[in-house]
């Protein structure tokens, strides 16, 4: 089988699926050098940057650069062709060997290159899937997408709410639900709040230099809050590269500024710049008029829980958060929390049309 210097995949990577990895992975094998070119319109509703950083991190031997294209495609007009020629010569910035392709437009593409044409399983035989039924239908191609397209995709649902009002319990109980669906859903993920570990380890390295210690002696210092932030997103961001269309993460960022709030007095601003790196699609906050008070030992604040549920709710109000505050006993919450999800669910995947294309 030839093998080539220069390969280049062309493609607009809206977005990136199993079939766009397999025609890379296998051009990868037959060149010594491969470009792959990802051309987004300023239309579309996924940007550039995003697609070339999840080509990236899919191919890492291979050349990914981005350009913006936005001329409608004609593949009868030779002016219209030679307008997209002039934008993919800029990019690749050099001669091209060949070019691998599953489109049927290859065959002109690489004369236009003046290079050798590798029809790559046009008929979509290896992997039944397109950019169009992917974004017609995500959940349907949930398991031709990558983990970084999961990632973009997942719908993120938060709990959240002050102390011993059953955020850990909710959350968990929505996972379980939606994993009973399923198919795709029986990997729907939960994510654990990473302060609370961290408050367990703070009091056991207490008690390891003083046995009597409890949760009254440990303090935080505003320094700490960071560090849990970054961590609580980036065990979120694990958990929905892994997963499916929806995840439920027991607090976040976000939270964790109420939190320093809590116990130091004040905001902060390296958690609120944290907080707002990460898309959460709905929060569920926790009442805490209907759950009683419970010390499991890293709880001593019973007397601020009306306070805390009133910051919650001031501060996702304040940054348009979209929420739900969920009262009742567990079976009230969980089913007012499931239609919340369920409507979230319900109203889709947004995106913008391409331009349009004359075959």
């Amino acid at each position: 089988m030839r093998r080539f210097g220069h390969g280049l995949v062309l493609g607009k990577f809206y977005p990136p699926h199993a079939g766009h990895h397999h025609l890379v992975r296998t051009a990868q094998d037959r060149c010594e050098r491969l470009t792959v070119l990802v051309c987004a319109a300023s239309a579309e509703s996924v940007p550039l940057a995003d697609r070339v950083a999840w080509m990236r991190e899919a191919h890492p031997d291979a050349v990914v650069v981005g350009a913006v294209d936005d001329i409608p495609v004609d593949l009868h007009d030779p002016a219209v062709w030679e307008a997209h020629m002039a934008i993919f010569r800029t990019a690749v910035g050099g001669p091209v060997d060949a070019v691998f392709t599953s489109e049927e437009y290859g065959t002109e593409l690489a004369r236009r290159f003046g290079a050798e044409e590798v029809c790559v399983d046009r008929a979509r035989t290896l992997f039944p899937v397109s950019g169009t039924a992917v974004r017609a239908d995500p959940v349907g191609c949930w398991d031709y997408l990558g983990p970084a397209v999961r990632a973009a995709l997942t719908r993120r649902v938060v709990v959240l709410g002050a102390e011993s009002t059953g955020t850990t319990t909710l959350s968990r109980a929505l996972a379980a639900h939606y994993r009973r669906r399923g198919g795709v859903w029986a990997r729907t993920g939960w994510v654990a709040e990473y302060g609370r570990r961290y408050s367990e380890e703070k009091l056991e390295a207490a008690r390891a230099a003083d046995p009597s210690a409890t949760w009254a002696d440990i303090s935080f210092a505003s320094e700490e809050f960071p560090v849990i932030a970054r961590r609580q997103d980036a065990e979120e961001e694990r958990a929905a590269r892994t997963g499916s269309p929806v995840l439920f993460c027991d607090t976040d960022s976000f939270a964790t500024g109420i939190w320093h709030e809590r116990y130091t007095g004040g905001r902060s601003d390296e958690v609120e710049k944290t907080a707002a790196l990460t898309r959460r699609d709905l929060y569920l906050l926790t009442d805490d008029a209907d759950v009683p008070f419970e010390d499991d030992g890293l709880r001593d604040g019973p007397h601020l829980r009306p306070w805390m549920t009133g910051r919650f709710r001031e501060e996702l109000e304040a940054t348009g958060r979209r929420f739900l505050l969920v009262r009742g006993n567990r079976g009230e919450r969980l089913a007012a929390a499931v239609r919340a999800v369920d409507e979230l669910l319900a109203e889709g995947w947004y995106f913008a049309e391409p331009l349009p294309e004359n075959r």
